[in-house]
Order: C-alpha cells, then structure tokens, then sequence
C-alpha cells in the first residue's frame, strides 16, 4: 500500500499532461480531469485514472493541482458546481499552477 498522497489534476494540457505522467512514473496515484477526451485517455494510457467530472476527480484526493488558462477558469472549477471546494475532503491540499 503506498504511503503518498493521491492526487487529482484538473487541466491537462500541453503543460499539464506530461507533469501529470511525470507523477505517475514517480508512482504517485494520479485521477485527472479535463475538457478534452484525448487528453483523459492518454492519462490512462499512461497508467492515471480518468475521471467524468471534477467532483470525481477530487473526491479522494489529498493534493489538488489545478493548470487551467487564467483566474476565470481557476474560479469556475474551484467554486462552482460541482467544483473543488464543494467536492474536496477536508484537509486536501489546493495547488494551482495556472
């Protein structure tokens, strides 16, 4: 059983991708979220876990790394429907990279 932290992605992009695999290789167990399918399958791919929805993404996770555009979007997934906030354990641990 490991000891590190599960950690959710929200945005894998150009930059967010390989950082999100790079967590996997390190053997971090990484469940991510993004708007586009192909992205989503190549965090599988790449041993992740893809989730359908945000709420899914961060509900077990200890550590949340958002890489989104700009604020708006930090805003939108962290405290709208269905968001971080709203669906994060208590005591998890928001990082944003955007």
């Amino acid at each position: 059983m490991s000891t590190l932290p599960k950690i959710a992605w929200i945005g894998l992009g150009i930059m967010g991708s390989p950082m999100a695999e790079n967590l996997i290789k390190a053997g971090y167990a990484v469940t991510g979220y993004t708007l586009e399918q192909d992205k989503l399958q190549r965090l599988a791919d790449n041993g992740g876990t893809a989730a359908g929805s945000i709420a899914e993404a961060v509900k077990d996770a200890d550590v949340v790394i958002t890489m989104v555009p700009a604020s708006p979007q930090v805003e939108a997934i962290a405290y709208g429907p269905d968001g971080i906030v709203e669906n994060a354990k208590s005591g998890a641990l928001l990082i944003d990279m955007s």
